[in-house]
């Protein structure tokens, strides 16, 4: 999940309720169970429903302040716990219309980058709270004649809930992301690409709608061609158009066999030809390259890795390309022949 920042303001309420929750909040600062009060958040934020829900504690703040790739930190002034969207309607509402607007970052696992889930100063909405056996938004499978089979999912899913759940129904989503402990809103707001991309595109090519939480706090739906400019800002646009609560994803059925072939390369040049080869004639699945100086796998025998082992050790690097076919029981007999079927070789030096 990433950031979204909040650019226009008003003048905020001051309600007289809130003055106990703040008279608490006060005296765990003094006795050193809290961070001092930021700076950045009106005190009448303590006056909204969600305030209970709200976290300034140091744990809560440093565990918000990096992401994956771990190259910045920004530590935030407070940690949301949101019950239900409504819980980040408000929060995204109260921030828009404060004379001195803060920033808000919705967050799933962290597997941004570039804090892109971080709000510095602000306040992180932890995404994952809305995974609960109780949400409403969950992950549900439908199917219509004009769209086909289809699933609501909601950005706080992760994509590996989502592929249990719909193969229930013998479906799955088109286009994947390699590693599924992922939310469905975090990759949506990047590209989420795969070795399916070449044949369906990123994950943001098969979206035919979404629910999204603007600026503004005003929650909308989206598509293609309901409030279009959003539906294409928000999709790969890094979290700064809005926070995706809700997307409704393509399915297909599941294939019910698979044939994984990894082939090993020492040669670049060999490695990138096969590699655009393979996406372009039709029959793969799924393709994908990778490379690596230290290759650990039990996908190969014993045998096989002392060869690997002797290919890093005379050429430092070595690089792989994974093609899958699907098939089922009345393939089964020919799924070997069309991985092998080309009208030209496909070098493959060691390949399985």
């Amino acid at each position: 999940m990433v950031s979204l920042y909040i650019i226009m303001a008003e003048t905020c309420s001051f309600p007289e309720h809130f003055i106990v929750l703040f008279i608490i909040i006060s005296l765990l600062i003094t006795v050193g169970k809290l961070n001092p009060w930021p700076k950045s958040l009106p005190h009448e934020i303590l006056s909204l429903d969600i305030a209970t829900r709200l976290r300034f504690d140091h744990h809560a703040t440093r565990v918000a302040s990096s992401d994956f790739g771990n190259l910045v930190q920004l530590i935030p002034a407070a940690v949301l716990h949101p019950s239900s969207v409504t819980d980040i309607v408000d929060l995204i509402s109260f921030s828009y219309n404060c004379s001195a607007p803060f920033s808000v970052a919705a967050r799933g696992h962290g597997h941004s980058v570039r804090g892109q889930a971080m709000a510095h100063n602000g306040v992180v909405v932890d995404m994952t709270s809305l995974n609960t056996d109780n949400d409403k938004n969950g992950i549900r499978v439908s199917g219509s004649p004009s769209l086909g089979f289809y699933a609501d999912v909601g950005g706080e899913q992760l994509w590996i809930d989502v592929l249990h759940t719909t193969l229930e129904h013998g479906l799955a989503p088109v286009s994947w992301t390699d590693y599924l402990y992922l939310t469905v809103g975090g990759t949506l707001s990047n590209a989420g690409i795969s070795g399916q991309s070449f044949r369906y595109g990123p994950q943001i090519s098969n979206v035919h709608e979404m629910d999204v939480i603007t600026g503004k706090g005003e929650l909308l739906t989206c598509s293609k061609h309901i409030n279009s400019e959003l539906f294409y800002a928000v999709l790969g646009g890094l979290g700064q158009f809005g926070i995706i609560t809700r997307a409704r994803i393509v399915l297909d059925k599941a294939p019910k066999r698979v044939k994984w072939v990894r082939m090993l390369y020492h040669d670049f040049s060999a490695f990138t030809r096969d590699q655009e080869y393979l996406i372009s004639v039709d029959g793969m699945d799924y393709v994908e390259g990778s490379l690596t100086t230290n290759h650990r796998s039990s996908f190969f025998s014993l045998h096989d890795q002392s060869r690997i082992s002797s290919i890093l050790n005379n050429h430092g690097i070595i690089y792989c390309l994974e093609a899958v076919k699907y098939y089922d029981d009345d393939s089964i007999l020919t799924v070997d022949e069309v991985l092998r079927s080309s009208p030209q070789p496909i070098n493959l030096p060691l390949a399985y």
